[in-house]
């Protein structure tokens, strides 16, 4: 059954700009190069004898967005096993996002950057700061942004792929369909002041999770940990069992 809680009111490689190959092109190599790739991750230690708690970052993420939120886990206690005993979703509801994302107007901000090269890190980034600042108003999810531009012999490039997003980024925001649903305790904890997990969702949201709960962190938009670290943490902590 679906419980939930009121809402309150309130690393790839860098992106370079190159010529598109010809179509035919394009979908030959797509065929011949469609293999496995080494997780890139990071492992914070815990108890030996405790199953692993295992953390999946989104969109323009990287495995060192979580560092804070996993070495805090650690610390105050998380865990337990089987291959997915529970899940959590943060901030984000198994549907299509594409009516509520804004991520297409970001890329197109971030691509229209243009840094000179040499420059300090700090000046860098408070120039690419104040380009991206009127499509992407909110200060933190610029900064968010901003972890994916990087210094490479002198030039500022964005490491993430923006070409690649930018040409599936109708594919990354869809979700597939699925019928067998997940049987496993899960919470759906998103912010209070994002879109993303939305009443229209919960039908949905019970037919996939049929024990789940919903629950909203008051203030906190879509990056709800940046936002409200020690309420998710709380939250987070809440659901998973007792040490």
């Amino acid at each position: 059954m679906l419980r939930r809680l009121p809402r309150a009111r309130a690393a790839a490689q860098p992106w370079r700009l190159r010529p598109p190959p010809p179509p035919a092109a394009a979908a030959a190599a797509a065929r011949s190069l469609v293999t496995a790739v080494p997780l890139v991750h990071a492992e914070v230690g815990g108890r030996g004898d405790r199953p692993p708690l295992l953390l999946l970052h989104g969109l323009f993420g990287s495995h060192g967005n979580f560092q804070a939120v996993a070495r805090a886990l650690v610390r105050r206690g998380s865990g337990k096993p089987d291959l997915v005993e529970r899940l959590i979703s943060v901030d984000i509801s198994p549907i299509s996002t594409a009516p509520v994302s804004e991520f297409s107007a970001y890329i197109s901000a971030m691509k229209s950057v243009k840094i000179p090269d040499g420059l300090p890190r700090s000046v860098a980034r408070q120039l690419a700061d104040d380009q991206l600042r009127p499509v992407v108003q909110l200060p933190q999810l610029r900064q968010f942004l901003l972890t994916n531009l990087v210094e490479v012999e002198g030039h500022y490039i964005w490491r993430v792929n923006l070409e690649a997003i930018s040409d599936h980024l109708a594919d990354i925001m869809n979700f597939p369909t699925f019928h067998k649903p997940y049987p496993g305790p899960a919470l759906f904890l998103g912010g209070s002041n994002s879109p993303y997990i939305s009443s229209k969702d919960y039908p949905e949201i019970q037919r996939l999770f049929p024990k789940a709960e919903v629950q909203y962190i008051k203030g906190a938009g879509h990056i709800v940990h940046q936002d409200k670290f020690e309420e998710f943490i709380t939250a987070v902590l809440n659901f998973l069992p007792p040490p």
